[in-house]
């Protein structure tokens, strides 16, 4: 690979990501003490969780954000596991938010949001308006980053090897799934790995198969912050740990079994040619189709996970 398209691409995705990271922590900052207390009041009924979930991940940027701040609220008993799983199913739902974003090609006209950003933050002092400009750089340099590399990755149209490494994955989906994964687990973001799969799509340099397999191995490789976050935590944050892991991989088998089912009916569905549409439609359809699949059995799996993994006994 060119030197110069590895610096683009490498500078492009450090963008990204820092701009995703930095993005998070201002809404946090913003929104956190208010969406905790709704996350307390709105988490006594299923439908109300996972709406709350879908919102806050919205606002928030950040599906691991989310599900973190959940976990946070486990450990200090704030909210039930029960409660919990809504929040965590709605979240998953919230994240490919991004990804229809990435999807409506508005990379190009994201220095303009980022020079709003930036005399917001120059004129606005300490006050709420260096807040709202701060956010709206970061949001602008996002898609920046999005841009830069959509473009380093031009000349690769040329590349036979790459172009035959990338049409494997298409011909293959659980190589996708793995190569999907690892990227997250390197990266620390999925809508990262989506927005990749999503601006190969765009140049053509990458199926919607392919994208549709990276992008199933995404939702895998986001459940390590999760995990994480439960470290040194009560046995119902280690439940919610494994329950967001276990409906991902229950969500992936399904997936991978009716993989050309999926990508025909994303096909249909989207009723457009456009890959970077396909990928990010199949996105939000594979997390809805999840959640409607789970939905019925929460309970059920509920009990299983306390079962499996009981509060300790307290000591006498």
């Amino acid at each position: 690979m060119d030197k110069t398209i590895l610096t683009f691409f490498i500078g492009g995705l450090i963008l990204f990501i820092f701009s995703i990271s930095q993005l998070s922590k201002k809404l946090q900052d913003f929104f956190q003490e208010g969406t905790n207390q709704q996350i307390e009041k709105f988490t006594d009924k299923v439908l109300k969780s996972l709406f709350l979930g879908i919102l806050a991940t919205i606002i928030l940027g950040s599906s691991s954000a989310v599900i973190i701040i959940t976990i946070v609220l486990i450990n200090a008993r704030a909210i039930s596991f029960k409660n919990s799983m809504g929040v965590i199913l709605g979240a998953n739902i919230g994240t490919t938010f991004t990804s229809q974003l990435i999807a409506l090609n508005i990379s190009e006209y994201a220095v303009y949001v980022m020079a709003l950003g930036l005399v917001m933050m120059i004129f606005g002092g300490k006050r709420k308006l260096n807040s709202y400009g701060q956010i709206l750089f970061y949001f602008g340099l996002l898609f920046f980053g999005l841009y830069v590399m959509e473009h380093s990755v031009l000349p690769l149209r040329e590349s036979e090897f790459f172009t035959n490494q990338l049409a494997q994955i298409g011909d293959n989906p659980l190589r996708g799934v793995w190569v999907g994964g690892l990227t997250t687990l390197v990266i620390q973001s999925s809508s990262a790995t989506v927005g990749i799969a999503i601006l190969l799509g765009k140049q053509g340099l990458l199926s919607s198969a392919g994208g549709l397999a990276v992008m199933l191995g995404a939702e895998l490789g986001t459940c390590s912050d999760t995990l994480l976050a439960t470290i040194n935590g009560s046995r119902a944050a280690f439940r919610a740990g494994v329950f967001h892991v276990s409906f991902n991989l229950l969500s992936i088998t399904i997936g991978l079994l009716l993989f050309d089912q999926f990508t025909n009916l994303v096909t249909w569905v989207s009723q457009t040619q456009e890959i970077e549409k396909l990928i990010a439609n199949g996105h939000l359809l594979f997390n809805c189709l999840g959640v409607l699949i789970i939905l019925p059995f929460l309970g059920l799996l509920g009990k299983i996970l306390i079962r499996l993994i009981p509060d300790k006994k307290p000591t006498t």
